[in-house]
């Protein structure tokens, strides 16, 4: 199993019984399951595995699992566009892109294809997990591979929890069987499905921790799956439509985890703790280690591809902008004001170059301009009093507003340079394109911002909250307010896991995400935001996938 991720990938598998849509939607590749034999157990699990960070079988395009664009389809990029990018966190320079517009105004239907991409491509996931446990299944007696089925399980429980995060429901199966459809598993069910699925392969996965070291990085452990049951206990209330409030469920799996990770606290070579964890050498870097239970491993040469860490790095980034860390800037995401706002809540204190340098600029001169003037992203966390605030506004590249009245390119706001393609020690990268960056898809710090909500919507006291928070804004040198609201809580969730693929969810547990009791920056589609229904709260279930399977129902108003 060492180094499973990054050795080798399978061919994609046949996607019958998923959904008829499904089918038709995917590239057929040479390992037909029904057919041949010839693949290997350890080459299936690798591909198991490699499908949270690669999209096909060459890289980065060619031979896509999913037809379509292929840079489009990946695990992390899908599911990382329908939790940020409606949210008060990011905007897409581009809107003239397909879909977007919609994604960017929550404003979507059955017909968004972005919406279609993520649901094919978390079932095409699940399909290839039932397929390696329908076909290992005679071979459970040996250790090897009972931990191996676990580690399995637990990925089909990841993926199964995000569809029922994203849309209240998922087509359930959990053998591989071509001649039957999916079922419709939804609400109180799925979540008491996956709640039970953990409870019972946690004793079979690995120690808490046990993978985290080089050997084994990016391998599934008790650590992960107690990390998701408390997420998935934190949000029992909306998965269950309040049929259930597994708030102690969540304390007491954080509790489970407490002192057996550590938080990257320690300065190196001019980068905080905080930096360290999404840059590129975060798998050889033993304090950034110790921060991340799971992540999705990248390699600039062995996991080429658009979807996973390089769609972090390089659609944040501009030609011209300092310390790119990647010579491909696709100039795509870049703040809303609301995100900065969390960090200066006169957004005005923030620095900002009132000019751009030229083209022909060099690197080099660019960042002794950003230093005379003070816009550095250093200057920028000083000026935020935390150094979390990872935002890009000088000379580089563009000239930047800090909020604009339209969305007229990658200058209408701050750029964002917390995911980095650059190392700690300052060594080259694999890579001058593709990033090395592991995407952390669960770290420490989210045991300390579940357990402090849980205990205030336990108590209904948001100051039981204090303590855990406290922790976090002290690594990020930022001082701690007396009194505790719930509307800091939140805001605490977005300085601390902005651009990581979640907002979404954090919003519509606190009832914010639709409606008018919070908002921000085009959402609604306005520059000053407006309401929004609250059906938005979950996606439609494509179009496609209804007609193609009749065991699926819409969910209401689509």
């Amino acid at each position: 199993m060492k180094h499973i991720l990054i050795k080798t990938a399978l061919a994609a598998f046949l996607m019958g019984g998923v959904a008829t849509s499904c089918v038709n939607d995917l590239n057929i590749s040479s390992i037909d399951p029904q057919s041949s034999s010839t693949y290997e157990d350890m080459q299936l699990l690798a591909k198991v595995y490699g499908t949270l960070g690669l999209t096909g079988q060459r890289g980065p395009d060619g031979s896509g699992d999913i037809s379509s664009n292929e840079g489009e389809s990946g695990f992390y990029r899908t599911t990382f566009n329908l939790q940020e990018l409606c949210t008060d966190e990011c905007l897409w320079a581009w809107q003239t892109d397909p879909d977007i517009p919609q994604i960017t105004n929550i404003d979507w239907t059955s017909s968004s294809e972005r919406v279609q991409w993520a649901f094919q491509r978390l079932a095409f996931d699940v399909t290839l997990c039932n397929f390696y446990l329908t076909n290992t299944e005679d071979k459970a007696e040996a250790p090897d591979y009972k931990l191996y089925r676990a580690e399995v399980r637990f990925l089909r429980a990841l993926h199964l929890w995000y569809f029922l995060d994203l849309w209240g429901k998922a087509p359930f199966k959990t053998t591989y069987d071509i001649y039957e459809l999916p079922v419709e598993k939804a609400g109180k069910e799925l979540y008491d499905w996956i709640d039970q699925e953990l409870t019972a392969i946690e004793p079979e996965l690995a120690e808490v921790g046990a993978f985290n070291n080089s050997a084994n990085f990016g391998r599934a452990d008790k650590g992960v799956a107690y990390m998701l049951h408390a997420r998935l206990a934190l949000n029992s209330e909306v998965y269950t439509k309040g049929a259930v409030k597994d708030y102690q469920k969540a304390i007491d799996y954080c509790n489970l985890l407490d002192g057996k990770y550590e938080l990257s606290t320690a300065a190196k070579n001019g980068y905080t703790g905080y930096e360290q964890v999404f840059m590129a050498d975060n798998d050889q870097n033993l304090q950034a280690m110790k921060e991340i239970i799971f992540p999705i491993r990248q390699d600039g040469l062995k996991t080429k591809c658009y979807s996973g860490a390089n769609y972090l790095v390089s659609s944040t980034r501009i030609t011209g902008m300092p310390y790119m860390g990647t010579n491909n800037g696709w100039s795509c995401n870049f703040a809303r004001a609301a995100l900065v706002k969390k960090f200066f809540p006169t957004i005005e204190d923030c620095p900002i170059s009132t000019v751009a340098a030229p083209s022909t600029t060099s690197e080099a001169e660019v960042i002794a301009l950003d230093e005379a003037a003070g816009t550095t992203t250093k200057d920028v966390q000083q000026k935020a009093n935390d150094q979390r605030a990872l935002f890009y506004s000088g000379y580089g590249g563009v000239l930047r507003k800090l909020q604009s009245d339209q969305i007229a390119g990658f200058g209408s706001g701050l750029s964002i340079v917390k995911w980095s393609n650059i190392r700690t020690d300052g060594a080259q990268t694999s890579d001058i394109e593709f990033p090395d960056v592991d995407i952390p898809l669960f770290r420490y710090a989210e045991m300390y911002l579940t357990r402090a909500e849980a205990k205030y919507r336990l108590s209904g006291d948001p100051q039981q909250a204090r303590a855990d928070i406290e922790v976090l804004r002290s690594r990020a040198g930022a001082s701690t307010p007396a009194t505790i609201t719930e509307q800091y809580i939140i805001d605490e969730w977005c300085r601390e896991f902005y651009m990581e693929g979640r907002r979404r969810s954090d919003l519509v547990r606190f009832g914010l995400f639709t409606g008018d009791k919070y908002l921000w920056d085009f959402k609604g589609g306005v520059a000053a935001g407006r309401s929004v229904e609250d059906f938005f709260n979950v996606y439609p279930i494509p179009a496609d996938d209804i007609n193609g399977n009749k065991n699926l129902s819409q969910n209401p108003r689509y």
